[in-house]
């Protein structure tokens, strides 16, 4: 099992974005396993084994403070961030406020957790796992700022590892795909009237998403995923949860691009 070097005894988890979904079951496995687990959410985990820090990754410095604070008083083996929102919307009526806030959430506080324990595991080696999206590398019909996003999330894993690496640091980018959480029912949909002419389309595309979320993989699974890569000696830089995504997710690559956006338009109902 994992164990940062020098800290014997003291494995401590930082979960952000740990109140509900996959950061949820994750912090399920991290405590069945004996990690002390803090979690940092806007709302608190009900797991009565977690050390709650309210805080907003969106919203200033909060989330960064706190896992700081956690850091100096408890030191940090593992950071997992599992915050995430989407929206449905079309680009040409996408409203400025709403694409930052995703990208705050989503990839911003990433980047702002990561260099909070960075200087900490420095002194003793740690895991850092990023929970991005099979949407990252095949874009979602009407969500392509989520897919964005994401695909910088694993852009940000992949150079965080080449960095970090020396200092006895791994990142890995844990790659869903649809799965089935109270994301889907999270998501901020714009109206058919803040639509325009896509409202149409953008409604098919809404309930194709919907309903490969709710009939994809159990959020359970896939922190499993995470929690072997947390536990492996030699970590994987990039993890695709499920046979099925990882199939689909390589056959994307070798594939014609033509062809693979036509099978994503026909995958959304286009």
């Amino acid at each position: 099992m994992f164990m940062s070097k020098d800290r014997v005894g003291a494995r401590t988890a930082i979960v952000v974005g740990g109140s509900s979904g996959i950061g949820c079951e994750t912090v399920f496995r991290l405590t069945q396993g004996g990690w002390k687990v803090f979690n940092i959410s806007r709302t608190p985990c009900i797991n009565i084994k977690v050390n709650n820090i309210c805080a907003d990754v969106a919203c200033g410095d909060d989330a960064y403070c706190g896992i700081r604070n956690v850091c100096r008083s408890d030191g940090a083996d593992l950071l997992v961030y599992c915050a995430g929102c989407s929206m449905a919307a079309p680009l040409e009526y996408a409203r400025e406020e709403d694409f930052r806030y995703l990208f705050e959430v989503n990839f911003f506080g990433a980047l702002r957790s990561v260099q909070a324990v960075v200087p900490y595991m420095k002194r003793s080696g740690g895991r850092i796992i990023l929970v991005g999206s099979l949407g990252g590398d095949i874009p979602i019909v009407f969500d392509s700022f989520y897919s964005a996003s994401k695909a910088a999330l694993e852009m940000l894993a992949r150079g965080a590892d080449q960095e970090l690496g020396p200092y006895g640091i791994r990142v890995t980018a844990v790659l869903p795909g649809g799965t089935a959480t109270g994301f889907t029912y999270k998501r901020k949909i714009y109206s058919d009237d803040e639509s325009g002419c896509y409202a149409e389309d953008l409604g098919r595309a809404v309930r194709s998403l919907a309903e490969m979320e709710q009939c994809g993989m159990q959020a359970s699974a896939v922190a499993g995923d995470i929690y072997r890569v947390i536990n492996s000696a030699d970590p994987p830089l990039i993890k695709t949860c499920g046979v099925k995504n990882a199939v689909y997710r390589a056959l994307s690559r070798v594939l014609p691009e033509k062809f693979v956006l036509h099978m994503t338009e026909k995958r959304y109902g286009q």
